[in-house]
């Protein structure tokens, strides 16, 4: 198995993990709300629970996005340099989001480390909160490799931020960058 192969497959697996968390707080807040409204008992510690797997969604989706770059973003600049000026660009703004997810995983681990002995549980049932952190940072580690692996492709290959946006294909397309 070639490594974009295995890349795209860790990818795919991290995006799976991402959807399957947000589906789990759709199902938890549907069948909460319906449970308080239709029966005047809702789902116990389904705040706390949906809130920390809601975490965890929006972190394995980091990781997503630490690979894809699929996030908003404005180009006017990056379109109106040259390919050469455009790679530097690209090359700066994955090393921001770099730095940004080690600091985000160093600042959330330590909150993981401090909670774990502390004791913090959920409302209701007393579930600790530590194990839904760990993962939240599980994902953020993944972030942090996904966006590694980028910047490596910018590096060695030229990539932009999308694949589909690479300089390559926009020549190919007639989208010339003088």
């Amino acid at each position: 198995m070639t490594s974009s192969r295995l890349t795209e497959r860790v990818v795919t697996a991290i995006e799976r993990i991402a959807a399957v968390m947000l589906g789990l707080v759709t199902i938890l807040v549907f069948v909460s709300a319906l449970g308080r409204y239709l029966f005047a008992a809702p789902v116990p510690d389904a705040f706390d629970v949906s809130r920390l797997t809601l975490a965890i969604a929006i972190m394995w989706g980091f990781a997503s996005l630490g690979f894809r770059g699929s996030h908003i973003k404005v180009d006017i600049l990056a379109q109106a340099l040259g390919p050469r000026a455009r790679r530097v660009l690209d090359l700066l703004a994955w090393l921001g989001l770099l730095l940004f997810t080690l600091l985000l995983t160093w600042k959330l681990g330590g909150r993981v480390l401090s909670q774990m002995p502390g004791g913090e549980t959920t409302m209701d049932l007393r579930l600790p909160q530590w194990p839904f952190l760990a993962f939240v940072v599980a994902g953020l580690v993944m972030a942090v490799v996904t966006t590694l692996i980028r910047l490596w492709l910018v590096l060695r290959h030229g990539e932009s931020l999308e694949p589909h946006e690479t300089l390559k294909d926009d020549e190919a397309h007639g989208a010339g960058h003088e």
